[in-house]
């Protein structure tokens, strides 16, 4: 009899074929974003987490925004394509901050899994759901006709979402990359492999509860190819024999792809299931991938070398000292100081992709192919970008 691992792959492989049946209108008035550091608008930094310091940000904002990134993430892109502004993090809530068109839940370092006590974050899906739940309730109280003309009129509209917008905003997640990340430092391939079930579990609950909530458009990432991040090939790829043609940990693009194939059946099996609703899966490890593989010719110099980071090639990081911080190693004080050009290198700071990265990377999710259902038939919108 097949192991367990390999039975969930056998039933994946018989929905994969199965294409998802309605896909989303880009005609949307508000975004609810749920995720991990890749679409993290400031979340972990506001909550007292994490600080960061320049050269963070400063490609597009001149200073650290919250973001992990030395610009803009491929949520800010696509948002830009849909005409929508940058979402505002759920917990900056410091200013004249606007939910209007949304509201973002994602932190850096979330798993979809519960934390353990190691977890960068205390912000798991589950607690980014819960969070999204408290922020519903107190808008429509803040909205309900009494209260609001009470408080402020019409000026409160002008920085929250209205009622409807729940219902009709689009829903998206991306998540799943620090569960299987995290893995790796504690688990043997066959146990991480067992684990992704339960994992896509948890994922069913809180899509669940957002459904029960009145969510009915979903936009769902799969990951990236977590043995091509240079943390990973640092810590995993000392031994030659553990890369693939292109320097990437094997066994974590394994894992990656197994995790894949699983989400994308789960996205179909929910389609099915939630009547009026509209799931659209991304295949972001393809559009990575092929970056990595092709980079010189979308104008990379580096696909998996460091821009802020110490330690020099091939990999120009060193996890004892995070970019724009000063350590000292071996009785020397050393700082990870930022490339000239990061337009240049795919990887930012080790974990996480540069903005011209990031930029290419949505421009492939914006001409629909990588998406199922396909979308490029009904996209609204045109990108003067570079690639």
């Amino acid at each position: 009899m097949a192991p367990k691992p390999y039975i969930f792959l056998i039933i994946a492989l018989l929905f994969i074929f199965l294409p998802l049946t309605t896909s989303i209108h880009f005609k949307l008035p508000a975004i609810f974003n749920f995720g991990d550091s890749n679409s993290d608008t400031g979340e972990l930094v506001a909550a007292g987490v994490y600080s960061l310091e320049p050269p963070y940000g400063r490609s597009y904002f001149t200073k650290p925004s919250g973001r992990y990134c030395d610009g803009r993430l491929i949520i800010d892109f696509l948002l830009e394509a849909m005409d929508l502004p940058f979402l505002n993090a759920y917990l900056d809530s410091i200013g004249r901050t606007s939910f209007r068109k949304g509201c973002n839940f994602a932190a850096a370092g979330s798993t979809i899994e519960p934390p353990t006590a190691r977890a960068v974050s205390p912000f798991s899906f589950r607690v980014q759901v819960a969070q999204f739940i408290r922020f519903k309730l107190q808008v429509l109280r803040l909205i309900a006709k009494d209260y609001y003309h009470l408080i402020a009129g019409k000026k409160l509209h002008k920085y929250l979402p209205d009622e409807d917008y729940f219902q009709n905003g689009l829903y998206m997640f991306d998540i799943g990359q620090n569960d299987l990340a995290g893995a790796f430092y504690s688990k043997t391939f066959d146990q991480i492999l067992a684990l992704i079930p339960s994992i896509l579990t948890e994922f069913e609950t809180g899509i669940k509860t957002l459904y029960d909530q009145g969510a009915r458009n979903f936009w769902v990432h799969n990951t990236g190819p977590l043995g091509c991040l240079a943390q990973n090939v640092a810590k995993f790829g000392t031994d030659p024999s553990s890369l693939d043609e292109l320097g990437c940990v094997n066994k974590h693009n394994q894992a990656a792809k197994v995790f894949n194939l699983q989400l994308h059946t789960l996205c179909k099996k929910l389609q099915g299931q939630y009547a009026g609703s509209n799931f659209t899966y991304v295949d972001i490890y393809t559009i990575k991938w092929n970056l990595i593989a092709n980079y010189s010719k979308f104008g990379f110099e580096q696909p998996i070398m460091v821009c802020c980071g110490y330690g020099g090639p091939p990999l120009n990081y060193d996890s004892r000292i995070g970019c724009g911080k000063t350590e000292v190693l071996n009785g020397t004080t050393m700082t990870a100081k930022a490339c000239s050009d990061s337009s240049e290198y795919v990887n930012w700071d080790g974990i996480h992709y540069s903005e011209a990265a990031n930029q290419y990377v949505s421009s492939q999710i914006l001409t629909g192919k990588y998406s199922d259902p396909p979308f490029s038939d009904k996209m609204p919108f045109l990108l003067g970008l570079k690639f």
